[in-house]
């Protein structure tokens, strides 16, 4: 037990300090691989010694404890907006204004970029975290403890010179994440966040907490109080001390000795601002000193020491020229207004997303019509409404078969999203292969985003069973390629053959079979072959497999091109064939089981993995397939289920109990 209690906080420790390597200094030491063996390490001593699990700990972030609702709680002091100053003349009228209510004494401003996210409040005792709070009205906001505990860049426990405070940034979400979230919206005919703020808001007000951690969402601190006052006695020393603390602190502030710095910064990050990974509004500027905010004071809703210089809203009116179709990298159909070109905050726009047909629809437009066009850091801006109908408009059709490959596109009754089904399609490969290599998968270490740019520009990979063609000649024509990683590469290419039918199942990219499904399927028909002739009906056989996924299934593996890559697959020697791992004996033996809400001292995948080396299943929905549902603190929405059906709900100690009979 010693050993083990030493090793676990050994553990926790090297995960923190890789954690703050990765998520706040963007700097790791080691690899994702290295990071998840450490982790598993960790949770497979915690499962063995769950007395000594501590709510700081590494694999605590996420704890799986569904909601109804959230709490209102009141702040420790108000958290107030900021008034805006929207031209350069406003942000002076503030100065001066700061000038006269301090009697001329010299004073600085600290500014800093206006992240657009939702404020929230982090409060820490004994140096560990325990609750957070939006925003709200300024005095109550929601408790988000549970969501907000998943957020990587939040430290879960601190070092510093204060063991009781309470930090306060902003929680958002960065351009890449909010494309990836709008995209898998699409894949799931949801619609899409309108910005990444709205994304941020609605991933941190969700009722699972497992949502929050998959969307990825990032803080950044700018107070720390103590008592719900300021803890320094300057804005500045609270940054920099934040930042020793382990918070993670925006990079680019400054302190300015007066307007004309303040102004120049504006200037500078109003033309930088499309260079950073998130989206900026504008830029906060606050009086540095503490003792004369509080001698400036407050209106009713906002500081007198602080106001946001506000960007000017990049939109334009222009006419749509026409309306051509992309294709994405999930075979998504995405239409894109062509436009008469226009300058909208410096750039000259001539293309504009129009999401899907809904979205062209809801717009009410045609082509030949003007509409407001916006620019608000995407890579393509989109079209905001329409301004005026044109003379000679006419509607817009979304084509029937794919424009870059031919291949059938389909459109899912209640989607939003047409798509190209056709896994080989040349803008769906660069995704689909980098899908296929990732860990999680077919697991060829290497095969990142530089090394299948190349691949698929180059023409040397023209689908994922192409990888299976690599050579040592053709890899060592790419850049920055040498023998030895050439060499690697084609081992662990040579050594995803051994993986198992789920692995490759999930390969295949078929919409809606993931991981889970991938093992439900091999375990159901034990073989490609048997998936590709089961019709639709019989697919349904498969745990967790309804109508839906059972009819995409069916169109994946009767689409031309789809069954080309199988038997290319096949013929490169992949696993087609599948035996169960699942015990053929047990006491769980036949039983299906459902885990919900938070078990006395089993987290949810520990409980699932006894159920499952016991010879039971686990699934995530209550059905009328269910044996037992296992319900902890919290059930939520699956115990009212499992009641309706009359299905049996047992505890954690009656599990154990089943677990133990022979």
């Amino acid at each position: 037990m010693h050993d083990s209690a030493g090793e676990i906080t050994h553990l926790r420790d090297e995960l923190r300090r890789h954690e703050y390597l990765y998520y706040v200094l963007d700097s790791p030491e080691i690899s994702d691989a290295e990071y998840d063996a450490l982790m598993r390490r960790l949770q497979a001593l915690e499962a063995e010694h769950p007395e000594l699990i501590t709510p700081d700990s590494p694999t605590q972030r996420v704890g799986g404890k569904p909601r109804e609702g959230f709490v209102k709680v009141r702040h420790s002091s108000p958290m107030l907006s900021l008034d805006n100053a929207l031209n350069e003349g406003e942000l002076r009228d503030f100065d001066r204004r700061v000038s006269q209510l301090l009697g001329g004494a010299p004073y600085s401003y600290v500014v800093e970029l206006k992240m657009d996210g939702l404020s929230m409040a982090a409060m820490f005792r004994d140096c560990r975290f325990v609750q957070a709070i939006t925003r709200g009205d300024g005095v109550i906001g929601e408790d988000v403890t549970e969501n907000a505990r998943t957020i990587r860049s939040l430290p879960l426990r601190v070092q510093g010179a204060f063991r009781d405070f309470e930090v306060r940034g902003e929680a958002v979400m960065n351009r890449k994440a909010f494309e990836r979230l709008n995209a898998e919206r699409d894949e799931r005919g949801l619609s899409r966040f309108a910005n990444p703020r709205n994304a941020a808001a609605g991933s941190l007000r969700v009722l699972e907490p497992q949502i929050t951690a998959a969307r990825r969402l990032d803080y950044y601190t700018y107070f720390l109080l103590a008592g719900g006052r300021p803890a320094l006695e300057s804005h500045w020393e609270a940054l920099e001390e934040l930042a020793r603390m382990g918070f993670k602190v925006n990079p680019y502030r400054k302190r300015c000795a007066g307007v004309e710095e303040v102004l120049a910064f504006c200037a500078e990050w109003e033309g930088r601002r499309e260079s950073l990974p998130y989206e900026i509004d504008g830029i906060v500027v606050k009086v540095d000193s503490v003792n004369q905010q509080q001698q400036l004071g407050y209106r009713a809703k906002a500081p007198r020491w602080a106001i946001a210089f506000k960007y000017p809203a990049r939109q334009a009116v222009t006419a749509v020229e026409g309306i051509e179709v992309q294709v994405g990298r999930t075979g998504a159909l995405t239409p894109v207004a062509c436009l008469h070109p226009v300058e909208v905050s410096g750039v000259t726009v001539s293309r504009a997303t129009l999401h899907n047909e809904d979205e062209i629809e809801r717009l009410g437009l045609e082509i030949g019509d003007d509409v407001v066009v916006e620019r608000s850091g995407d890579v393509i801006p989109k079209v905001v409404r329409v301004s005026a109908q044109g003379s000679y408009r006419h509607k817009f059709h979304m084509p029937s078969h794919c424009p870059v490959c031919g291949g059938k596109v389909v459109r899912e009754e209640g989607e939003a999203a047409s798509r190209c089904i056709n896994t080989n399609c040349p803008a769906r490969l660069k995704e689909s292969i980098l899908h296929f290599a990732s860990r999680s998968v077919m697991n060829i270490d290497g095969m990142g985003d530089a090394l299948v740019d190349q691949l698929v520009d180059r023409g040397l990979v023209d689908s994922v069973a192409g990888i299976y063609d690599l050579t040592l000649e053709k890899l060592l024509t790419l850049e920055r390629m040498g023998k030895k990683s050439a060499g690697n590469i084609l081992r662990n290419i040579e050594n995803s053959k051994h993986n198992p039918l789920p692995r490759v199942l999930n390969a295949l990219g078929i919409r809606f079979v993931g991981e889970r499904t991938a093992v439900f399927l091999a375990e159901a028909f034990g073989s490609v072959d048997k998936i590709a002739a089961a019709g639709v009906e019989e697919l349904q056989r498969a745990e967790e497999v309804g109508p839906k996924v059972a009819v995409s299934i069916h169109q994946f593996f009767h689409e031309p091109h789809n069954r080309e890559l199988v038997d290319r697959l096949r013929a490169a020697g992949l696993q087609f064939e599948y035996s169960s791992t699942r015990p053929e004996g047990g006491p769980l033996k036949g039983l299906t089981f459902v885990i919900t809400g938070t078990l006395p001292t089993l987290s949810r995948e520990d409980a699932k993995k006894l159920i499952e080396t016991s010879g039971g299943k686990v699934a995530s929905t209550v059905s009328r397939k269910t044996s037992f549902v296992v319900a902890g603190e919290d059930p939520g929405s699956k115990l009212d289920k499992a009641q309706e059906l009359g299905i049996r709900v047992i505890s954690q100690d009656e599990l154990i109990e089943m677990l133990k009979k022979s």
